[in-house]
């Protein structure tokens, strides 16, 4: 995207349509699919999962200013670099949303445990496919092109959904 692209951008499609959003869904299905088998329980998936996506962004955000800072030899400033990492990172958290609070469902009993688990993987792969579809469509107006980026994103998600469904049977 230009610079004038994303100035007109809302905020939150910015943070969602970032690397850092895509890594994240795809963490958050992996890691549901291993927390999910192995214990079963959306409470397991949930706590399993907000808890590595919290420290996986931390872990960027540190990594983001040590290489903000090297690369202007600290001219940047410890907060200036801090800050403009944990914006860049954003999207991770941002994504893990949805399928978190999907599992917070399954923790309530609003819905079985099994069903959260399936549910947040699928909700995940279907937002990798939109974020896939959306981001091709910003640099191409074939819609053949923007199903196929849709289509290898959500694969991410796919994977580890047959991969759970593999470990589970």
């Amino acid at each position: 995207m230009t610079d004038e692209q994303l100035r007109v951008t809302p905020r939150l499609a910015r943070v969602l349509m970032s690397e850092e959003a895509v890594y994240g869904l795809i963490l958050v299905s992996g890691m549901i699919v291993v927390s999910g088998t192995i214990v079963g329980t959306s409470v397991n998936a949930l706590v399993t999962t907000a808890v590595t996506v919290v420290v996986f962004f931390l872990a960027h955000v540190y990594a983001g200013t040590l290489g903000r800072l090297a690369m202007t030899d600290g001219k940047a400033g410890l907060g200036e670099s801090l800050l403009a990492s944990a914006r860049h990172s954003l999207g991770l958290l941002v994504a893990s949303v949805p399928p978190l609070l999907i599992l917070l469902l399954g923790t309530t009993d609003l819905i079985d445990d099994t069903l959260a688990i399936w549910l947040a993987l699928i909700v995940n792969t279907v937002m990798l496919g939109a974020l896939g579809w959306i981001a091709v469509a910003a640099w191409s107006t074939h819609w053949t092109s923007r199903l196929l980026g849709g289509v290898i994103t959500a694969a991410f998600g796919g994977i580890l959904i047959a991969l759970k469904a593999t470990i589970h049977h």
